[in-house]
């Protein structure tokens, strides 16, 4: 242990120090350079937007248009869809990167970030380096490691039990009968590219769930609900969305989908939970191609208990039980963050801590609250480095005129 410490490099870091090279890391980075100002990244894989290079489905494609889910300063190309695919979107981040000169260390898995107050600046410990720095971004975001839920009995399951962060495509599952755990974006794209590989999805809904339909005549769900918010309560926003989505999908209490009491944009902001937006999974439930299913009570090792008594056989579990943050588990000393991993305070102001901490990618907002904070981030930073460059202009002066007499 001894000698591996004595191996260890350490390195001062001339600018802000930001962990994660996604979306939020790219952002952030790109607004500091905007602003002058230099940073270096740490990216515990081996290329940029890791998730969504190698932990997304095949058939992904963003849920909202593109001018809703551009990074600052460079939008997409114009030739791109409105619905940018999977590999459309990593080809913009990474020509947004080499736009920005953003050169990311990789394979840099941060172990440890701590402030030291005796030296006033952050020590952030990698496998085989120190990092030291005067601040500190957390740009590891709200998806960092898959969530696995704790299940009766399914360690005892005969067949493959797997994430949706590796699951690539249904052809897979070819006529397999498929237990889906989780009904939000992920579990029900999931069933829906199941289906469409002839395979038998039986989705597990749990907890009650909003199902909006993407577009409203021809015109994003998401762009209309932005548009009144500006000029509308947000629980009028809410009553809009829930008319248009009784009048596109009917009572979808009758399919096991129970909605919340909850608005949908309401409960957004206070459990960040997302509403569904409807690409083409409901219909396919409504023809009971999709099988909605009650909370799992046990796993079999054939199949599977459920809460309503029903018992049946499957051959594959895939687990759309999304992902968590993974803070908590490397910043050290810091009350900041709650035990899950995200700021105490709340959005807007969750993006400032302390001592030159900073926070990018957990509003809950997606990609345009991380825009947000990318660019307060880089305006707070750029006022302290001009004021202690300026500081050192005159000292350097100060220097120089005792030098002259």
């Amino acid at each position: 242990m001894g000698d591996e410490k004595a191996q260890m490099t350490c390195q001062q870091v001339h600018g802000p120090l930001v962990i994660g090279a996604g979306p939020s890391g790219l952002a952030v980075a790109a607004c500091l350079s905007n602003n002058g100002i230099p940073s270096l990244l740490l990216e515990r894989s081996d290329c940029i937007a890791s998730l969504w290079q190698q932990r997304t489905y095949d058939r992904l494609k963003l849920h909202l248009p593109k001018q809703f889910c551009e990074l600052p300063f460079m939008g997409f190309p114009e030739n791109f869809p409105k619905y940018p695919t999977k590999h459309q979107f990593i080809s913009y981040m990474e020509s947004y990167a080499e736009h920005f000169g953003i050169k990311p260390k990789f394979k840099q898995s941060v172990e440890s970030a701590e402030f030291d107050n005796f030296c006033g600046l952050w020590r952030v410990r990698t496998q085989d380096c120190e990092y030291v720095s005067k601040w500190v971004i957390v740009a590891t975001g709200e998806n960092a490691e898959p969530l696995i839920p704790e299940i009766q009995g399914i360690k005892e399951f005969h067949g493959p039990v797997l994430h949706t962060s590796v699951y690539k495509s249904g052809s897979e599952f070819k006529n397999q009968k498929v237990l889906v755990v989780g009904c939000g974006n992920s579990g029900m794209e999931v069933s829906l590219d199941l289906c469409r590989n002839n395979a038998i999805p039986h989705m597990v809904v749990r907890n009650s769930v909003h199902v909006l339909p993407r577009e409203i005549l021809g015109a994003s769900t998401f762009g209309i609900a932005m548009a009144l918010n500006k000029w509308l309560p947000l629980r009028l926003v809410d009553k809009f969305l829930l008319l248009m989505a009784n009048f596109s999908f009917g009572n979808t209490d009758r399919f096991g989908l129970r909605r919340p009491k909850t608005g949908p944009l309401e409960l957004k902001n206070v459990t960040g939970k997302t509403p569904v937006l409807d690409v083409g999974a409901f219909s396919l439930i409504k023809s009971g191609k999709i099988k909605v299913m009650d909370g799992v009570k046990e796993i079999t090792r054939n199949g599977a208990k459920f809460v309503d008594g029903q018992e049946r056989e499957f051959d594959s579990i895939i687990l759309a039980t999304g992902y968590k943050s993974n803070v908590p588990s490397w910043l050290k000393g810091c009350d900041f963050f709650t035990k899950e991993g995200m700021p105490k305070t709340p959005f807007p102001n969750g993006w400032k801590g302390e001592k030159g901490l900073y926070t990018v990618g957990f509003t809950r907002r997606g990609l345009l609250g991380t825009g947000c904070d990318a660019i307060k981030i880089a305006k707070d930073i750029s006022d302290q480095w001009r004021a202690i460059n300026n500081c050192e202009d005159v000292q350097r002066v100060l220097i120089r005129n005792l030098e002259l007499r």
